[in-house]
């Protein structure tokens, strides 16, 4: 599946990305930045930004279960990092609720 149109970047390719990345550093932070500098190409529009993290989330996550480690390791982490990524409607950029535009 095409994930960055503006790069013509595959699924596989971004997963391939982040399985070396894992095999050099397994406990190395893996950011879309990182993936992308790895494929020597860069974020453009970064609306497939949020694809990537996905991917990069599946991707350890199913690494460290084929090493065979404990999950209490690395699936809570990741759990945090999911987290983090709702988006809340009590922050609403910070807006009140009568708040209206011009």
């Amino acid at each position: 599946m095409l994930i960055c149109h503006c790069n013509m970047i595959t699924e596989k390719e971004i997963e391939q990305t982040i399985r070396s990345l894992l095999a050099a550093d397994p406990w190395g932070l893996i950011v879309p930045a990182k993936v992308y500098h790895a494929l020597q190409q860069r974020g453009r529009c970064c609306g497939c930004f949020p694809n990537v993290v996905e991917i990069i989330i599946r991707v350890t996550e199913e690494f460290h279960q084929e090493l065979g480690e404990q999950k209490a390791e690395s699936v809570t982490f990741l759990d945090r990092v999911r987290g983090l990524r709702s988006h809340r409607e009590e922050n609403n950029e910070g807006r009140q609720k009568g708040h209206r535009a011009a």
